[in-house]
């Protein structure tokens, strides 16, 4: 698998070290883009950077941990080539994969546990596209990207 960029808020942190040190024991490479500490910092900053990366094709997927998901997620999608799906469930983890080819997995960090986040990233990494008929609905809004 490509190397997958990672990034967070104070919100997140913690739990983006443990999932960052989660891909890391599956032998991936994860480029961390910050924050570095729970000190207070803007989430649009390092949602955007994450999401830039994605939709100009330096990194093929990503996730991103702020403390609900939701600012997270605002920021991300407004880039044309993302697709990021917040998911706090392994089903959300599994169909953002399978049926909408999400490319930026986001979770919240004060809302899930450290055991079901590792199952949720593991879920989301192991679930290929399905394509077919998912492909022409991405195609309607996102151009295929």
């Amino acid at each position: 698998m490509p190397p997958l960029a990672i990034g967070c808020d104070h919100a997140g942190y913690e739990l983006k070290e443990i999932v960052k040190k989660y891909l890391i024991s599956l032998d991936l490479q994860v480029d961390d883009l910050g924050t570095d500490s729970e000190k207070s910092v803007d989430y649009p900053d390092f949602g955007s950077r994450v999401a830039e990366k994605v939709d100009c094709g330096e990194y093929k997927s990503a996730i991103l941990i702020c403390g609900t998901g939701i600012g997270m997620s605002m920021v991300a999608n407004r880039f044309s080539g993302v697709r990021a799906a917040l998911c706090n469930d392994l089903f959300s983890a599994i169909m953002s994969r399978r049926h909408n080819d999400a490319n930026i997995l986001v979770m919240g960090g004060r809302v899930i546990g450290s055991e079901l986040a590792k199952e949720i990233v593991g879920a989301w990494i192991k679930t290929p596209f399905e394509g077919g008929r998912h492909s022409q609905r991405l195609k309607k809004f996102c151009g295929g990207k």
